[in-house]
């Protein structure tokens, strides 16, 4: 399965926004027509690494001038163009968050901890395209101890039985 939405010249006033939006729908589409409904998360993810990648664009190289998300079936391939020759710092960094703030922010390594294989190859005409592919998150292995419940009665005050049960009878 692969689904491609591409738009090579966005409109003006295209947004972070806009693009996440975008990027949901062809998700849900995609996975939708496979039978398949992508996890929450998996859509948190890819809504945080559009927003990081598309503000980038806007703010830092001069302007949006293209996003196309491609959906596969390991994880949804995401390619946002801008005017700049420049290669960001930190896009290939390892994910590591800066300890002091000295103009950089957490934009990079936001997107080096949930995205793989972040490619920028330099267009014929000037300005770059930066890729990433988010895969889904692995699945998480069952509890053993049975779904949580919540503690306590209504107002939260653990009950007897639990205070019995944890040994404070």
């Amino acid at each position: 399965m692969t689904a491609r939405v591409p738009s090579p010249v966005p409109p003006t006033g295209a947004t972070a926004a806009s693009a996440r939006a975008r990027a949901r729908a062809a998700v849900e589409e995609a996975w939708g027509a496979a039978g398949e409904r992508p996890r929450e998360e998996d859509l948190i993810d890819l809504s945080l690494v559009v927003s990081e990648m598309v503000t980038n664009a806007i703010r830092h190289g001069g302007g949006l001038t293209g996003f196309e998300v491609t959906v596969e079936r390991d994880g949804v391939r995401l390619a946002v163009s801008d005017r700049s020759d420049a290669v960001p710092d930190g896009a290939y960094g390892v994910g590591g968050f800066p300890t002091t703030h000295g103009g950089n922010g957490y934009g990079w390594p936001l997107i080096n901890r949930l995205a793989e294989e972040v490619t920028v190859r330099h267009r014929p005409r000037g300005g770059k395209t930066i890729s990433a592919r988010v895969p889904p998150r692995p699945a998480l292995a069952p509890d053993p101890s049975g779904p949580a419940r919540p503690r306590g009665g209504p107002d939260g005050v653990p009950s007897s039985s639990e205070d019995a049960a944890a040994g404070r009878a």
